[in-house]
């Protein structure tokens, strides 16, 4: 989590705690896709990498935008879900979604490729 702010603009504030390239697939996918644990996210198309993946989860826990679970006796295994205030970029989402199926060609709606318990893959409506 930044340290300081580099102005009091929401949109600069808010690039600096979700904005690189991995923390909304991250997301995503939980809101989505419905995946939960470390494995699952690993099964996206985009691959990101173990130790990103690990970093990622971790600031969206500290940030309050996602939490943790134990899902068995072992320690280390965690089901990780989106809290009320994950949960309130979806209409972000739905608005980079909506956005890019307009203006960058050849994108479409990714379809989910796991066996998810759960899963909202409403992506525009």
């Amino acid at each position: 989590m930044p340290q300081s702010k580099r102005s009091p603009c929401p949109i600069s504030c808010t690039l600096d705690l979700i904005g690189d390239r991995w923390t909304l697939l991250v997301i995503r996918d939980m809101m989505f896709f419905g995946k939960q644990r470390f494995e699952e996210f690993l099964e996206s198309p985009e691959g990101i990498s173990t130790n990103i993946l690990a970093n990622r989860l971790k600031l969206l826990e500290e940030l309050g935008l996602a939490e943790k679970q134990p899902y068995s006796n072992h320690s280390r295994r965690m089901n990780y879900q989106l809290t009320e205030k994950g949960q309130s970029l979806r209409s972000v989402l739905k608005v980079i979604t909506v956005w890019g199926l307009k203006h960058i060609d050849d994108t479409q709606i990714p379809q989910s490729n796991t066996n998810s318990r759960k899963c909202d893959n409403t992506f525009v409506n």
